[in-house]
């Protein structure tokens, strides 16, 4: 279960990630992921960063940091960064 507020916020400030930002929610709101095996099929260039899952958003003009629980299967959204914000590693 994930609840869309960061992704509103985050919108509201850069409304090019609107599409981008819909269409993870959709797809990680009905997903039931088991492995990071099963996330990369459908998101191939998510990557692993420590317990975090970072996801390109907009064409990797932003990066959403997540933490999946997959026994749970809850998605934990940790920040959503632009590239700059997120090149800077102050998120670790």
């Amino acid at each position: 279960m994930i609840t869309p507020r960061r992704l509103r916020e985050f919108s509201k400030k850069h409304s090019d990630a609107v599409p981008s930002l819909e269409r993870w929610y959709v797809i990680v709101r009905h997903a039931q992921w088991q492995t990071l095996a099963e996330v990369k099929r459908v998101f191939p260039q998510a990557d692993v960063v420590g317990r975090r899952t970072v996801f390109n958003i907009a064409g990797n003009k932003y990066r959403l940091i997540a933490r999946i629980n997959y026994r749970r299967q809850i998605v934990y959204i940790l920040a959503i960064l632009t590239y700059a914000e997120y090149d800077k590693e102050q998120w670790k």
